[in-house]
Order: structure tokens, then C-alpha cells, then sequence
């Protein structure tokens, strides 16, 4: 007699899975993070069984009361899990068998694993998205609050890391702002793609049973079907979308942190970061280390690895599904991990950090960073703008010469370089002079910031 199989699958079979073979190919190791995601899909496929009169009322009960029995050992670390069995699915499958018997056989009728896993990946997606988005709703409020309290701080912008122009500290925080609320609309669109079901396409060929997919599709929240069943089981898009909007936003928070890295550097001293999210050297005392920039800045390439991982893996893929899909999971619950824990750490920081304003102000003087605005002046006064460049140009090089700044040159000395300056030319060379004209949408000036954060709140 055949040796009765320990494995759902193993009728066929008339031989042991190899011990190498079980631990090569078990996934539960990490998949057993989706065990409530699983057994809300389970809980609706078995209703739908009930309502198509594949099971009876009963029966569906008894399953459900187990299901809901399992999630209580899981939670309370009461159950035990085996490579044996492969993954969460044949887990759950196996104990719910074991606490009511027959009923707990029939669950799997109409499914396969294959849209069992993609409905669940799914769900825990979209859950995750979820708290993204929560995440980056807290981040935009705090750029905002700390936005509105420094509209007319004034800081230099950079082009090259060289002082450029003068700008608000309001303003630049905005710029920040604008980066993150794209990324959330991203999270929020691919949102829309990933709340699809793919509950009923079995194997890859749907089922034969007359399954009510709009019925279960509704249960678990989706707002939609997957359209062709060999493309629900195999299609892992909505992971690499998912991993390529996770690495867009990372990209954000990198450029911010490679900012601040810079900005509590003694070379800026431009803004004091909290103790709390600093760390200090075993050999220097004097040290407080911006680590938590430099690790969200470090983890980026961690998720962008993610993202190269999953396109690659799907790259050579034929229909329908195949065992090379297993790998996906831990590349998506990483870039998952690491991005909440970026964003959270972000939105700390920029609730706590506190800006040195008169540092600010101070390398805002630096560089001749009115410089363009000596050239705008002299348009206004019929100087067409390339010979205004040039004049600019040599004013430079004047007050370079000197170790002076523009404002401080002589009237008479300016004089020299265009008859076309006057005495109200000194207006224009302070730094509220040059921030104040550029009152108009996406401009630096205090007023043009003020209701670019009204107009965000509404966004927001």
C-alpha cells in the first residue's frame, strides 16, 4: 500500500519529497506574513461556495469558525508552522483540516494556490499603500507647519552646491512638498490598479463550478475583476509598480536627506537636528551624526535593488504562472519595510529639526547671489538682457577683486560699469528686494509662499 501523502498534493506522487527539495522550495518562512489576508480570502470563498451551494450553511460555519480560530493561534503564537506543508496556504489549509475535519477539505474547491496567492498579495498591498499614504500625509503636514513659519526666512538657493539665488527657507521646504504629495498621487493611482480581484481564475484557466467572483470581490473590498484569468494568476505588475513608486519617493527623501546631511554640517550650520535621531562616535566625543539621513539615504538603493530584482525576475516569464514567482515576496515586503520606516523617520525629523535662521541669512550674502537681480534692474532701465549679463559680469569680477559684496560698491564705482544705474539700483541688491519681486505662483516671495501653502492645505 502507498504511503498515505502529508503533503495536499502528494497523491500523485509515490515518493518523499526530498529534505534539500522541502527547504529549497518552502516560502513560508516569509509568506507567513500574509496569514490574515489569507484567511480573509478564504473566509469569502467560502461564503461564495455557500451561496453557489457547493457547501451547505453549516459547513460554511464550521470553516469559517476555524478559520477564525487559526488567526487566533497565529496571533497569540499558538500555531505552529512547517516547511513541510510549503507555504501559509497549505498551513492554514492543514490545521483547518485538523480542527473540523471534512468541511475543511472542501475550501479549496473552485481555487487553486495561484489566485489564492495573488488575491493575497494583493490585499496586503493594498493595505500597505494604505499606510503610505498616511505616512506621507503626516510628513506633508509637518513640511507645511514648518513651511508657514518660516515663509520669510531667508536662505540662499544653489545651483552646482554654489549660492545662486536667495530664496525663502518657506520656500524650499514647499519644494519638498510638492516632490512627496506626487509620489502619494502615484501610491494613490496605483492603488486603484492594484484593488483588482483575481479570486476565481483557479489555475490559470478559471474554474468549472459557477462561482460568484463579483460576490467575493465585494467582500474583500476590491473595486474590480481581473479580466482574463491567465493574466490575474501570473501578472506581478502590480508589484513592480508598486516597488517602482517606492523607489521614486525614496529618490525624494534621498535628495532631502543629502540636503540635511549637508545642512548640520559645520560647513552650513543651517539647521540643528534632534538628539533622538542622531548618534554619536565611539572615539569622538565631540560627535553628533546625522545617521538616520545617511541610512534613509543608504536604504534607497536597497529598494531601487528591489525594484531591479522583480523586473528581471518577471522579464523571461511564459503564461501562466510559475514557481519563480515565490521570489517576488520578499523583494515587495522589503521595499514595503524599508519605505515606512524611511517615511516615519523623515516625518520626525522634520517636526523636530529647528533651522539656525541667522546662518541662513548670513551664507544668503555669500556667492553675489543678487547678482541676477543687478541684471533684471538694468533691463528695466531699456538695457537689453545680454549686455545687462556682461555688465553684471564685470561688476562681479570688480567686487570678487575687492573682497567686496555687490551692495557694497559705491554708487559711483556701480556708475562705471553702465550709466543706466541710478541710486535706486541698491533696492534691488538686498536680499528682501530680490525675494520680495518674485511675488508671483511657484515664486519665493513671503506673500507667493504664504498662498502656495493655502493652496496645498486644500490639496492636502
Amino acid at each position: 500500500m502507498a504511503k498515505i501523502p502529508t503533503k495536499p498534493w502528494g497523491g500523485r506522487f509515490s515518493e518523499p519529497t526530498n529534505k534539500f527539495v522541502e527547504r529549497f522550495s518552502a516560502s513560508v518562512n516569509f509568506d507567513h506574513r500574509l496569514y490574515a489576508y489569507d484567511i480573509l480570502g478564504s473566509t469569502a470563498h467560502a461564503e461564495m461556495l455557500s451561496k453557489i451551494g457547493v457547501l451547505t450553511d453549516a459547513e460554511c460555519h464550521v470553516i469559517t469558525d476555524g478559520l477564525h480560530t487559526i488567526r487566533e493561534e497565529i496571533e497569540t503564537g499558538n500555531f505552529e508552522w512547517s516547511i513541510v506543508l510549503e507555504d501559509v496556504h497549505m498551513n492554514i489549509e492543514a490545521r483547518l483540516v485538523e480542527l473540523v475535519g471534512e468541511p475543511g477539505k472542501k475550501l479549496h474547491t473552485g481555487r487553486s494556490r495561484n489566485d489564492q496567492i495573488a488575491t493575497d498579495m494583493r490585499l496586503w498591498t493594498r493595505d500597505q499603500i494604505d499606510q503610505i499614504i498616511a505616512e506621507q500625509t503626516v510628513i506633508l503636514g509637518h513640511l507645511l507647519g514648518t513651511a508657514e513659519r518660516h515663509a520669510s526666512t531667508i536662505m540662499p538657493g544653489f545651483t552646482h552646491l554654489q549660492v545662486a539665488q536667495p530664496i525663502t527657507f518657506g520656500h524650499h521646504l514647499l519644494a519638498w512638498f510638492e516632490m512627496l504629495h506626487r509620489d502619494r498621487e502615484r501610491f494613490s493611482e496605483c492603488r486603484h490598479r492594484v484593488n483588482v480581484s483575481p479570486l476565481g481564475s483557479a489555475a490559470l484557466a478559471g474554474t468549472g463550478f459557477p462561482i460568484d467572483r463579483e460576490f467575493t470581490a465585494k467582500k474583500l473590498g476590491f473595486e474590480g475583476l481581473a479580466q482574463n484569468s491567465l493574466d490575474a494568476v501570473s501578472d506581478r505588475d502590480f508589484a513592480i509598480e508598486f516597488a517602482a513608486i517606492a523607489s521614486m519617493t525614496l529618490l525624494h527623501l534621498s535628495r532631502w536627506c543629502e540636503e540635511l546631511v549637508a545642512w548640520n554640517s559645520p560647513a552650513f550650520d543651517f539647521i540643528e537636528l534632534p538628539d533622538s535621531f542622531c548618534t554619536g562616535s565611539s572615539i569622538m566625543p565631540q560627535k553628533k551624526n546625522p545617521d538616520i539621513p545617511e541610512l534613509v539615504r543608504g536604504k534607497t538603493g536597497r529598494v531601487i535593488g528591489n525594484l531591479s530584482s522583480l523586473m528581471v525576475l518577471m522579464k523571461s516569464q511564459p503564461l501562466a504562472y510559475n514557481r519563480d514567482n515565490q521570489e517576488d515576496k520578499e523583494a515587495l515586503f522589503d521595499t514595503a519595510d524599508t519605505l515606512r520606516d524611511c517615511l516615519f523617520a523623515m516625518g520626525e525629523i522634520i517636526a523636530a529639526m529647528s533651522p539656525r535662521v541667522d546662518n541662513m541669512r548670513a551664507f544668503a550674502e555669500k556667492g553675489f547671489a543678487t547678482a541676477t537681480d543687478l541684471a533684471d534692474y538694468l533691463v528695466r532701465k531699456d538695457v537689453p538682457f545680454r549686455d545687462a549679463h556682461a555688465i553684471v559680469g564685470h561688476v562681479v569680477a570688480h567686487a570678487s577683486e575687492k573682497g567686496l559684496a555687490i551692495h557694497e560698491i559705491e554708487l559711483s564705482h556701480l556708475q562705471q560699469f553702465s550709466k543706466a544705474i541710478d541710486a535706486d539700483v541698491f533696492d534691488s541688491l538686498t536680499l528682501e528686494g530680490s525675494i520680495a519681486v518674485r511675488n508671483h505662483l511657484g515664486g519665493t516671495a513671503p506673500e507667493a509662499v504664504m498662498a502656495a501653502i493655502k493652496n496645498a492645505k486644500k490639496r492636502l
